[in-house]
């Protein structure tokens, strides 16, 4: 354990001095009181609306931004290391691989936890303040959940960064699969779900499609948050399957846990067969 903090509490105090904390918590904050007062200003109502409607465009806007902000952290972990020859000698430390990958991920995972929580926490006081009779214990339930699911998310493509960084050679490819691995979760996905329906003309199992969902930790992630409220019936696109799914939220946020797993998991596995 002491070795993986030594790991951890380097890439905190990284993350610290190039002032990533500083920045993800300012940019949700932002971002969060923003949506809160003016997220329904297309309709000519600007102000604090409602708990749930707060909520579901913040997952909307997360689900774009944590994953990117993940991989970004994160891609060049273990190829940067290596490029810049201080992983060979990390090696040479009484440190397994192992241990090396956990305390990156530990270090990088606070840095995201923190920013998480300053920066939405940060949102969630301000609407308790500055909102009339706005139901306390309802909105830190609400945010609070929001909150911890956001983290999961982030540490999902945490570990689908390091499974980039533990293959590539370079850093600019690790930067380039990063950047399609985010296009394919967050944005390819679902089209390709999508054009699946229509090209099938009906014909595909109308049952197996909503567990497809599954194997896309950002899907799983809107459908945490939607399921908090009773706004599934306003979802959307494929998220409109999601309410076929004869599953429990629970097992939903047991799917992106074991994401977290599988792809930490998967980045140990080529980690420990790389050549340095």
């Amino acid at each position: 354990m002491i070795q993986i903090w030594s790991i951890a509490r380097k890439e905190l105090s990284d993350g610290l001095r190039n002032r990533w904390l500083l920045a993800i918590s300012l940019l949700f904050a932002v971002l969060a009181v923003g949506i809160a007062w003016f997220g329904a200003a297309a309709s000519g109502q600007v102000g604090f609306t409602s708990i749930p409607a707060t909520i579901a465009s913040l997952a909307s806007l997360a689900t774009f931004l944590m994953p990117l902000i993940a991989l970004m952290l994160a891609y060049d972990a273990i190829v940067g290391e290596e490029e810049a020859g201080t992983l060979m000698l990390l090696l040479t430390y009484p440190l397994g691989r192992g241990q090396i990958l956990v305390g990156k991920f530990v270090g990088h995972g606070l840095i995201l936890a923190l920013a998480t929580f300053i920066g939405f926490g940060s949102a969630a006081l301000a609407i308790a303040v500055l909102v009339d009779n706005v139901e306390t214990s309802l909105l830190f339930w609400a945010f609070g959940r929001f909150m911890l699911s956001s983290m999961l998310l982030g540490w999902v493509f945490l570990g689908l960064a390091y499974l980039i960084s533990s293959q590539v050679a370079e850093k600019s490819t690790a930067a380039g699969l990063a950047l399609g691995v985010w296009f394919l979760f967050v944005l390819l996905f679902d089209l390709g779900l999508l054009a699946l329906l229509v090209f099938s003309e009906g014909n595909f199992n109308p049952d197996l499609l909503p567990w497809l969902l599954l194997l896309n930790p950002a899907d799983i992630y809107r459908l945490i948050n939607l399921s908090g409220f009773d706004v599934g019936a306003g979802a959307v696109g494929v998220l409109s399957l999601g309410g076929d799914l004869p599953v429990a939220g629970s097992v939903l946020w047991l799917c992106l846990f074991a994401w977290v797993t599988g792809t930490l998991a998967g980045a140990y596995w080529f980690f420990r067969r790389r050549q340095v």
